[in-house]
């Protein structure tokens, strides 16, 4: 464990990205209407493509697509805590570069454009096995009963977790959406900062943000890492953004395990079983 991740402000970091990662803006199901190198191109222009008289999916219809329990084997899925999210919709997120919003967006299981319905889920490997958690805040605990919990964490996300939204549109909405992260991905190389219900000294920061090299999946898809400065730690998480349509499905993986681990991190990205399974689902 690192000595750095059990100091106060080191802390509070783990415990943002902790909710950022598991918390924020999961749940089953929600509405939200509100607003090259790392991608591959639209393989359609038609059928699936088309944009002339796309009508988009509603909250219902996107929940029986949403991939998860007997989709695939080795993981589980279920709902966050509603009570720890980072935020419970897209209006509490404020991002100081409005360009950077949809990369935020994608990393707190929101839609990334102005979607008409979309739902969530958090996929666990079976492995990072569930421990009892304590209700006192972090903040509040004697350092061994910190070192403890950290030590809890750690063994829960042994595995990556992985937060899967589907958001779906109307018109060229899809493709407005999947431009937007793109664009952000180009644009917001040298990284931005989120803060959830205007808490500015809960605010995350990421310093850089990379294009990785996308699954190919659906229609068009792109996909990025982003590294956070947590107390001069460096945590690098990975999302992606995939077409099929007019629905968009986003992944966000995390492998908290890699933070908090001595040592060398491991190398970890997006489950491609799991891009495959919900690819599936939406063919």
């Amino acid at each position: 464990m690192k000595r750095s991740a059990l100091s106060r402000p080191g802390v509070a970091v783990v415990a943002s990205a902790l909710a950022l990662a598991l918390a924020t803006g999961c749940s089953d199901s929600g509405s939200d209407s509100s607003s090259g190198s790392g991608s591959t191109g639209d393989k359609a222009t038609g059928g699936k493509g088309a944009t002339a008289t796309v009508k988009a999916l509603s909250d219902a219809e996107l929940k029986k697509l949403i991939v998860g329990k007997g989709d695939l084997d080795g993981y589980r899925f279920a709902a966050a805590d509603q009570s720890e999210r980072f935020a419970s919709s897209k209006e509490e997120i404020t991002v100081a570069d409005e360009k950077c919003a949809p990369l935020a967006y994608v990393l707190t299981g929101f839609a990334p454009g102005d979607s008409t319905a979309y739902v969530n889920t958090m996929a666990t490997p079976v492995e990072a096995k569930p421990t009892a958690s304590s209700t006192k805040s972090m903040e509040d605990m004697p350092d061994k009963e910190l070192d403890d919990a950290l030590n809890s964490i750690t063994d829960t996300l042994g595995g990556t977790v992985t937060i899967v939204s589907l958001s779906s549109y109307e018109g060229d909405g899809a493709q407005k959406a999947m431009s937007s992260v793109s664009d952000a991905v180009k644009g917001c190389a040298s990284g931005f900062t989120a803060t959830a219900k205007g808490a500015k000294d809960d605010a995350q920061k990421f310093t850089k943000v990379e294009a990785e090299k996308a699954s190919g999946s659906g229609d068009e898809s792109v996909a990025f890492a982003v590294t956070g400065d947590a107390d001069g730690d460096k945590i690098v998480v990975h999302g992606e953004a995939v077409r099929h349509g007019s629905t968009v499905a986003t992944y966000y993986s995390m492998n908290l395990a890699v933070f908090l681990a001595d040592g060398k991190p491991k190398e970890y990205g997006i489950p491609a079983e799991l891009i495959k399974a919900q690819a599936g689902k939406l063919a």
